[in-house]
This record gives C-alpha cells, structure tokens and sequence, in this order.
C-alpha cells in the first residue's frame, strides 16, 4: 500500500482556522484548514511530501484519470519566495519556506495536543504564528476537468511552542479598559436623579474667595466687631445696660443770719 500521510517536522502555521470551519472565498461547505510554513533545510519533510504526492498521483491513475496520469498535475505546495498562481508575492512570512494548505471536512475536526500530548482547551493557544508538527494526507481528485493533488488535515496537529502572531494582534484588555478599579467605570443612569447641589444654610459654611467665613444665623453671637471699646450685640442676645451716672443733690446756698451775705461754705459745716 502506498503512503500518503505524513507527519511533517516543525513548521509554522498561518490563517489558522482548526477551532471553527470557515467557508471558502469561492463558495462551498465550510472547511477546517491551516497553512504550513516549512522551512526550505528542513529536507526530511520535503522529501516525505514530494513521495507522497507521487504515491497520490499513482493513486488517481488507478481511481480517477482512467489509468493516465496528465503531464501536468496541480499539486498542493509552492515556494514561498515565488508567486502564487494568480502572480501575486506570497507574504514575507513565507520567505524560505514551502508553503502547503491542509484541509478537512466539518465532521472531521482536527484534534490539537501540547507536547505532552494532552488536549488543548483555552483557544488562544492556537493562533497564527505558532508552531507545530502537522499530520497530512495527499489524495487525488478530479473537478470539473481538473486533475490534481489535495493535502488534507489528517486529524492530529501537536503544538510545539509558541511564536509571533501573524495578523493584526488583539489589543490588551488594560489598552481598553485602564487599569482596573483605579478607573471604575460610574453608569450615568445610576446616579441620583435631578438632585441639586448642598446649598450653604444656616449655621454653615459658605464658601468664598479663600476662606470660609460663618454666616450667622438666628440665636447665634455674631463676630465682634471694631467699635468704641464696646463689642456689637446681635440677635437673641439681651442688650447690655449701661448705668446712669450718679447724680448729687444740688447744695443750698446758705446765708450770714446777722449780716445776710452769702456764706463761703455750707451751713453747719
């Protein structure tokens, strides 16, 4: 039996879509898929993938071009410091690489292991621009006329480290959001409803330009104010008395009694 499957040495994965099928540009059933990036010295891989596109050739002689196989046949991998088929420059990613895209069906996910071949959950380990060894599969077919070589996903990829993502990179949540509840975000419909500000009332402070002067209300003493040595009475407050000066008893004049002139002084005295 001839060997198509392979399980490549490390490469470097790009338009990772191995989480979530996605729909060809040119229509059809969504597809998991992923492109291999294999460095050009990595020749025990590219020698595996050249043997087994000859074994799928052989392959489609038998099952699908009625025992012939075309002069020219499309294969799946290209040089990345080439052009693609349409003339475009493969992306400076694929510079020293061999470039091949692998596919599979909607019900035939892959499955994605770690170095210890465990399961991995969180989806932000697989990402374009990780590496990984990538088990393939090269099959013949034959589409409106066309014969070829397909790669597809044969069911298992291995991480084996991480890389540069390639693609525009996701912001981080503090570029978004700041740095947690220093800058807590305040809901505007949270916040009381028409409330007015405090208004300065009695007995408290009212503010002014640089101090905070009292403002008096009522049965409260106010400030002594500068006046003639007396402070200044204010409201609920009994005003202070001031007493009457005294007052003497006008002194009678007295009279001689022999000559009747006035005397100097006070009779009897």
């Amino acid at each position: 039996m001839s060997n198509t499957r392979i399980v490549t040495g490390e490469v470097r994965l790009s338009y990772v879509n191995l989480l979530k099928p996605r729909e060809s540009s040119f229509g059809g059933e969504p597809k998991f898929s992923v492109t291999l990036l294999i460095p050009k010295q990595d020749f025990a891989t590219k020698q595996a993938i050249d043997a087994a596109i000859e074994a799928a050739k052989e392959l489609g002689r038998t099952n699908k071009w009625n025992g012939v196989v075309p002069p020219v046949v499309s294969i799946p991998i290209h040089d990345g410091d080439g052009t693609k088929s349409d003339g475009t420059l493969f992306g400076d990613e694929c510079r020293g690489h061999w470039v091949v895209t692998a596919s599979s069906s909607m019900d035939q996910p892959p499955k994605i292991v770690d170095l210890n071949l465990n399961p991995i959950i969180d989806p932000t380990e697989i990402y374009s621009g990780m590496y990984a060894r990538v088990a393939i599969n090269f099959a013949p077919y034959l589409a409106q006329g066309k014969k070829g070589v397909g790669c597809f996903l044969s069911t298992n990829v291995q991480k084996t480290r991480d890389g540069e993502p390639l693609g525009a990179a996701a912001p981080a949540a503090a570029d978004d959001f700041g740095g947690g509840q220093a800058n807590t975000y305040v809901d505007p419909n949270q916040l009381p409803f028409n409330q007015p500000p405090a208004q300065p009332g009695y007995g408290q402070q009212q503010q002014g330009y640089g101090q905070a002067p009292v403002q008096q209300g009522f049965g409260q003493q106010p400030p002594m104010q500068p006046g003639y040595g007396q402070p200044q009475q204010g409201y609920g407050q009994a005003p202070v008395q001031q007493p009457y000066p005294q007052q003497q008893a006008p002194q009678q004049q007295q009279y001689d009694p022999i000559t009747g002139a006035p005397t100097a002084g006070v009779y009897g005295v």
